[in-house]
């Protein structure tokens, strides 16, 4: 039996997953479109994927967003619904034996220094950035990075005032420790 989410998208097979909830193929049952969908269950110890479908809210129309289509809850899952992306940049590293060259790191270097700009104009510290929460395009935009996971996500600018929230200390530890800031390990965060 195909399951339906959101009244159009046909849930597919497993791509993925994470700490944080799968990832499975779908399809737009309207137009053919694939499209990723990302499950976490409803009694998650940590729920944050309606969390994180807010931020994608909130970036959409940047270069390198991914589309939001849909959320919403169905059963014992949230699902997020997002354009369907291709490899991230750790699965090319791997795939080209770890190593890049030159050109290759400038042209990803620009994309990727672009998309947390992008982040910030708006106002957000993505807080995982690594190889992993970046992702090339499918097609015609196979050549664009995009950069996904806003799960831990955080404001880190106040609305009206556009002033810098207060740092903290002795924060513990959040994102990926290899990936992570000196700050960060020392337990200075915003």
């Amino acid at each position: 039996m195909d399951h339906i989410v959101g009244g159009k998208f046909k849930l597919g097979r497993k791509i993925g997953g994470g700490s944080f909830g799968e990832i499975f193929l779908g399809v737009d049952v309207h137009n053919g479109e694939e499209v990723g969908l990302k499950l976490e269950p409803v009694r998650s110890k940590h729920p944050q994927l309606h969390y994180e479908s807010k931020i994608y809210m909130l970036l959409q129309g940047g270069m390198g967003i991914p589309q939001l289509k849909w959320f919403g809850v169905e059963g014992e899952y949230s699902i997020m619904v997002i354009d369907l992306l291709g490899p991230s940049l750790e699965d090319l590293f791997n795939y080209c034996n770890r190593k890049l060259s030159l050109k290759t790191v400038l042209m990803l270097a620009d994309q990727l220094i672009n998309r947390v700009e992008y982040m910030h104009s708006r106002g957000f510290l993505h807080r995982d950035i690594k190889p992993d929460n970046f992702l090339m395009g499918l097609g015609r935009k196979a050549n664009q990075v995009y950069i996904i996971d806003y799960g831990l996500a955080k404001k880190f600018r106040d609305s009206q005032t556009h002033k810098h929230i207060p740092y903290r200390e002795n924060k513990n530890l959040t994102g990926t420790a290899r990936y992570a800031s000196v700050n960060t390990h020392l337990g200075v965060g915003e």
